[in-house]
């Protein structure tokens, strides 16, 4: 069975990914090339997971409100 790919995962997906392979990471119980690849994993999942965080805190932050604070839509994005 092959593992998904991480472009294709949702935030959930990825993060339990994650912790799966820190588990088995921390068990020590896998041989050195194993442990390699699945550091190299980790640390796409944890890259993967940031850039979902960051794109839904940019979308958050974009919420425009009234003078009641209710939200009346969304604002574009400036990265400036």
């Amino acid at each position: 069975m092959s593992e998904p790919a991480i472009p294709e995962m949702s935030f959930e997906q990825a993060m339990a990914e994650l912790e799966r392979v820190v588990g088995q990471l921390e068990r020590g119980d896998v041989p050195l090339d194993q442990s390699i690849a699945l550091y190299e994993r980790g640390a796409a999942l944890k890259k993967h997971c940031e850039a979902k965080l960051k794109a839904a805190e940019e979308k958050v932050s974009q919420i425009t409100l009234d003078g009641d604070g209710q939200p009346t839509g969304t604002a574009p994005f400036n990265a400036g």
